[in-house]
């Protein structure tokens, strides 16, 4: 989502006159765009600002701005640890980028703007611009789940949908400029429910049905996932549209029936394994991955244990962990906590370990295969080398034409690599 977010920022910056550039002495504006769902990405934000502060007393022009959930969530209280900040907006208010840079430059005065105005954003968002073969297409804002853990929902808000139509357009016409993957986002993206022109309701189901549709789009993703969400006519579709990568993120965060309850998620694990079970019905074999929290507030060797089962009960894939971090303003943080630090990092180790053995296992079946992928570019430490992801978002890497870039290519698996798989070019789809 903040990788779509930063992408906006630079369209509405391109409007008004400002040019990308990776060189800070000579940039006249510096935005971050902030994550704060955890603590450790938030004092990031701080540690950053005090490293752009020597740009600011080199050059008293330099604007410098906090945008994102950091700003949502701190607002002035930024300007107190770094008063050389000019700008600070929330992830709702970056469409009033333009005009914030405005008043700055009329008042001199900082400019702060952290309120959640409706479907604003969207309607003043210029034309989405294609940077390659993918695009990230962001179908709602926020969250109403109010998981006692999460602060989404009061740094972005609650769900905000765009209409079923906007969607579409944005993605005919990302699909005119050579977008062949299409990346639906959201907070809770399997909640949506964006208004017809019929007056009627579409669901996610429904909308990946239509982009689908779109000639020139050949794979379609989404993320991020709500178990509890996650429908019967979402599973259907899995089935009815090959065009939807065999590849599911859904975040389970705790295999612990006593855990979810206190994370307030809204399912046990029981109906966390029927929904999977039913997806590998339609789709048979579906890689799966899922996002865990350990060491939640009091979290017993039991409860760990639990989690540990479910991990091989569903076989996952992949997974983002990580340690239990208190947010400020949420429910669990209020929780008195009598688990040491020392036992969370041992969980953690023991659990991402599982995790790895689970996708060598998955990575070293995948040798000898034909896999798709859609080639995004050079190799990041080799320019001869291109690369690619597979539907399971696998980077591949291979040699081949750099002609074949943006397009959807068969590769021949014939190695696994720690983080990648090598493969041979073996034609066009």
């Amino acid at each position: 989502m903040n990788e779509y977010d930063s992408s906006r920022m630079l369209d509405l910056l391109n409007k008004v006159g400002y040019e990308k550039t990776d060189e800070l002495k000579i940039a006249d504006l510096i935005l971050l765009n902030t994550c704060s769902i955890r603590e450790k990405a938030q004092e990031k934000v701080f540690d950053e600002l005090g490293r752009l502060r020597r740009y600011k007393q080199q050059r008293n022009s330099v604007i410098i701005g906090v945008g994102g959930c950091v700003a949502s969530q701190e607002g002035a209280a930024i300007r107190k640890r770094a008063p050389y900040v000019d700008l600070i907006f929330g992830p709702q208010t970056l469409h009033r980028l333009p005009a914030m840079l405005k008043k700055l430059q009329a008042t001199n005065q900082a400019v702060i703007d952290t309120s959640f105005p409706e479907i604003e954003k969207f309607d003043c968002l210029p034309e989405a611009k294609a940077t390659g073969a993918t695009a990230l297409v962001s179908v709602m804002e926020g969250c109403s789940k109010y998981c006692s853990y999460c602060i989404v929902p009061y740094t972005r808000g609650e769900e905000i949908n765009r209409p079923l139509d906007d969607v579409i357009a944005e993605c005919y016409n990302l699909a005119k400029q050579g977008v062949k993957e299409i990346t639906l986002l959201g907070q809770n993206v399997n909640a949506y429910r964006g208004p017809t022109h019929t007056g009627e309701t579409a669901d996610l189901a429904l909308l990946i049905r239509h982009v689908a549709e779109i000639d020139g789009i050949k794979r379609i993703r989404f993320t991020t996932s709500h178990p509890a969400e996650f429908s019967d006519s979402l599973i259907q579709v899995y089935a009815d549209v090959p065009k939807l990568a065999n590849h599911l993120h859904l975040p389970v965060q705790s295999g612990s029936d006593r855990v979810l309850a206190a994370m307030k998620r809204g399912y046990t694990a029981l109906e966390f394994k029927a929904k999977i079970r039913k997806l590998r019905a339609v789709r048979p074999g579906i890689p799966i991955s899922s996002d865990f929290i350990v060491g939640f507030p009091n979290e017993t060797e039991k409860d760990f244990q639990a989690t540990m089962k479910l991990i091989d009960d569903v076989g996952f894939d992949l997974s983002f962990s990580f340690i239990y971090s208190a947010r400020p303003g949420t429910p669990a943080a209020n929780i008195n906590d009598s688990l040491s630090l020392d036992t969370k990092k041992q969980r953690l180790k023991i659990l991402q370990d599982r995790i790895k053995q689970n996708t060598a296992t998955i990575s070293e079946a995948m040798v000898g295969s034909n896999q798709t992928i859609l080639v995004t570019g050079p190799s990041k430490t080799n320019p001869d080398v291109l690369t690619g992801r597979t539907e399971n978002n696998r980077v591949v890497n291979f040699t081949g034409s750099k002609q074949l870039i943006g397009n959807m290519v068969q590769i021949h698996i014939t190695a696994s690599q720690v983080h990648s798989l090598r493969g041979l070019y073996k034609n066009l789809i």
